[in-house]
């Protein structure tokens, strides 16, 4: 007996290691209950080695009006402090003949930058022409269903106006805003997966983005689409039936999608870094037309895209990661992953255009919520959903335009580094001084992280 309880202490004692080796030991229960300060005890004591210097950092974020944070803190869960990202601005931007300066909230230095280059580029060359090409949005309802295909057709006409009639409670306000529910459709998917199928919807919804709109009106179709099968009398005596998976709106929206193009006679490109301006046209064709073969690149190129559309889009409380898996899906829409924008000839014109599809709104979510983002929306004239998703469209086409620029004429690193230059100075804690000498020195030099740091060292009096 003794035997047997000391190698059930041995046991205990090793489970207890191994669960204080596999970080078990700092698990905790309830966690979301308690309050901020009891969060930021826990956190700082479990996991930091000097958790008096973690407390402090957070609360260095912490805004001064304890109204405007706690407004923060309700932004999402478990909010211990503000992650502060960079908000600036890029003027010039000539859109179908509106001037804008587009705010941009992004922490790579070099972006907005070259947002301003694309902008002066073409404000005098006509600027950018934007147009919308659809509006639709998306969503489904997942089902198995395990009988006669046949009769689960019957079924659906017999009851699809109903199903339609249970949202009108829901789709009513939206309706006079202009939007609603377009169309809903049986779709067949059993050659890809045994036994499912799908209602699939397609909506307007004004404004808004129309997230929670989508997916209340799903989840009230699935509910009646369940209890019309429940109660449909062939189904009971045969036996079949229907069982909802899921309900849910698509990030993927291709026929909710915003055109923006740049275009001037080629002659009236200029030179480039040696180039002359039909050269340069015909590089920049050949480097689009590259991503347009190559999924490698494509997937660069359109990464500094996004830079631009993520940086607006983020700017003025629209979701990015969304817009994000929409637009990467549409890129791969043929079967293989390409760039998302063109460049060709028309005539003796040369063109730069994208497509995209974005899904944005200026009502609703953080938009009438977060301050910042009611200012940028007011920077931009409190434009329409639509009139947003040509402005985005447009800071993603800059975006581009100035990379591919940059990538045929002079390198990127040239002027990317350049944008890093302060980036580095910071991290080898240069003092005012020696940043004041570095910006001027490296005006003709070429930087890089040894030339920063044989620059400071040769400076070390400054």
């Amino acid at each position: 007996m003794l035997m047997e309880k000391s190698l059930s202490k041995v046991s205990h004692l090793k489970k207890y290691l191994c669960q204080k080796a596999i970080g078990m030991d700092k698990q905790i229960q309830g966690f979301s209950k308690k309050s901020k300060a009891e969060k930021i005890d826990w956190v700082a004591a479990q996991f930091f080695h000097d958790a008096q210097a973690a407390k402090a950092l957070l609360a260095t974020y912490w805004n001064t009006d304890e109204a405007l944070q706690r407004l923060h803190d309700e932004f999402t869960e478990n909010t211990l402090t503000n992650f502060y990202l960079p908000l600036g601005v890029a003027p010039n931007f000539l859109i179908n003949g509106h001037n804008y300066v587009l705010p941009m909230a992004i922490e790579e230095s070099s972006v907005v930058a070259a947002a301003c280059k694309a902008a002066k580029f073409w404000v005098d060359r006509g600027g950018f022409r934007a147009e919308v090409i659809g509006v639709e949005k998306v969503g489904q309802v997942h089902f198995t269903f395990d009988g006669d295909p046949k009769s689960l057709v019957d079924f659906y006409h017999q009851i699809k106006s109903s199903l339609l009639a249970a949202c009108a409670p829901l789709t009513k306000n939206m309706e006079q805003r202009g939007g609603g529910i377009l169309h809903m459709e049986l779709v067949d998917k059993t050659t890809d997966l045994e036994n499912y199928y799908q209602l699939h919807l397609t909506f307007r919804t004004a404004d808004a983005m129309g997230a929670n709109f989508i997916n209340s009106c799903l989840e009230q179709i699935a509910n009646s689409l369940l209890a019309e099968a429940e109660n449909y009398a062939p189904f009971k005596a045969t036996g079949q039936s229907l069982e909802v998976i899921m309900s849910i709106l698509s990030n993927y929206v291709p026929n909710c999608r915003v055109r923006a193009e740049v275009r001037c006679p080629k002659s009236d490109l200029g030179t480039h870094d040696g180039l002359t301006s039909e050269q340069f046209a015909d590089k920049f064709i050949r480097a689009v037309a590259i991503a347009k073969a190559e999924p490698y690149r494509a997937v660069t190129h359109n990464k500094g895209i996004m830079n631009g559309i993520d940086a607006v889009v983020l700017a003025t409380g629209n979701d990015f990661r969304a817009v994000e898996a929409g637009v990467h899906a549409f890129a791969s829409r043929h079967g293989r992953y390409t760039s998302l924008s063109d460049a060709y000839y028309e005539g003796d014109d040369f063109v730069f255009s994208i497509e995209l599809p974005l899904a944005l709104g200026t009502v609703g979510g953080l938009t009438s919520l977060h301050p910042l983002v009611k200012w940028s929306l007011e920077l931009l004239g409190n434009p329409n959903a639509e009139e947003l998703m040509q402005i985005v469209a447009v800071a993603g086409l800059a975006q581009n335009f100035a990379a591919v620029h940059s990538l045929v004429s002079s390198g990127i690193q040239k002027g990317h580094m350049k944008m890093h230059l302060l980036n580095i100075l910071n991290q080898f804690k240069a003092s005012e001084k020696q940043k004041e000498k570095a910006l001027t020195f490296f005006t003709h030099e070429k930087v890089s992280h040894q030339a920063v740091r044989n620059f400071l060292e040769q400076n070390t009096g400054v």
